[in-house]
């Protein structure tokens, strides 16, 4: 199917969106935080499922009230009758602490509970998480930057960075904003989609490369504009069927995946966005045109 949007027109105005989501995005990071998980903060998560749909999370919470555990996070998980108990706290010792809350639900709710999932991460293991989720984060940064330098010219390079960290930034601003858990999956789904976001804007800078050799007297703007419908239809076919997949996963896969899926939802909307609105304009910014093929050539040939 071929295509004929003329989406140039809408450069300057979906840059001021990109822009204001982005400073949006910024001061939700800055002002508010992320909600890191046990994964970075440290602690012990416990999941557990009860028979007695009457039992209610203030029950669970006043049951631990009983026992010096500090800062206690219980919420639903999943069906009505499975809970998360999130402690913050760094346990000294944690398979004695663990025993006594076992002890002390059996006791106050009455009835048989099943504990599903119990995790503890240490203080120093957190912070080596942490510190090895961003330096991930930003190597995968890096090296993309240093292949489309070399695939591409430098402005490329940056436009394609510059829509990396567009996709990054709200992805995580959206977060911040509804207060969502940050652990090591969510890191997996960010470095998923800055390769998702990189790849479709490769395929759209490939065709504006390859039609500035082709059609060496029309502006950017016209080049960007035919490339994207280009490729339009391949862009949509991706993004969509990708999408399916994924709001599968969220709708059916259960809670624990839900943040992983809607981290992926998120990157793939906005990847897709960016390839357009932020990637191809930027080259528009640094004046791109056919005689900047020819510059490099220059530089290549001996």
């Amino acid at each position: 199917m071929k295509y004929n949007l003329n989406f140039a027109d809408y450069f300057k105005k979906f840059t001021l969106v990109s822009i204001i989501f982005v400073l949006m995005s910024l001061l939700f990071i800055l002002f508010k935080g992320l909600n890191y998980g046990i994964d970075f903060k440290g602690g012990t998560l416990i999941e557990i499922r009860l028979e007695n749909d009457a039992v209610k999370v203030s029950d669970i919470r006043n049951s631990l009230k009983k026992i010096d555990l500090g800062d206690v996070n219980v919420k639903n998980f999943g069906e009505g009758t499975d809970f998360l108990i999130k402690i913050e706290r760094k346990l000294n010792n944690n398979e004695v602490i663990i025993t006594e809350i076992k002890e002390t639900l059996n006791q106050n709710l009455n009835e048989e509970v099943n504990y599903r999932r119990i995790e503890s991460v240490g203080p120093k293991v957190s912070s080596e998480l942490l510190k090895s989720g961003i330096i991930s984060i930003g190597l995968a940064l890096l090296m993309m930057l240093f292949y489309i330098w070399f695939r591409f010219e430098w402005q490329f390079s940056l436009g394609s960075i510059i829509a990396l960290f567009h996709d990054v930034i709200i992805t995580l601003g959206v977060f911040s904003a509804l207060s969502i858990e940050i652990n090591l999956s969510i890191v997996a789904a960010v470095l998923t989609i800055v390769g998702y976001s990189m790849n479709d804007t490769v395929v759209i800078y490939d065709r504006i490369r390859e039609n500035l050799s082709k059609y060496n007297r029309l502006e950017i703007d016209q080049i960007s504009n035919l490339s994207i419908n280009e490729t339009l239809s391949r862009t949509l076919i991706t993004s969509v069927t990708t999408l399916l997949a994924l709001f599968s996963i969220f709708i059916l896969g259960g809670a624990i995946l839900k943040g992983f899926s809607f981290a992926m939802i998120m990157g793939v909307l906005i990847g897709t966005y960016s390839s357009i609105f932020v990637a191809s304009p930027v080259l528009r910014y640094f004046k791109v045109s056919y005689k900047t093929l020819e510059k490099k050539e220059e530089k290549i040939v001996p």
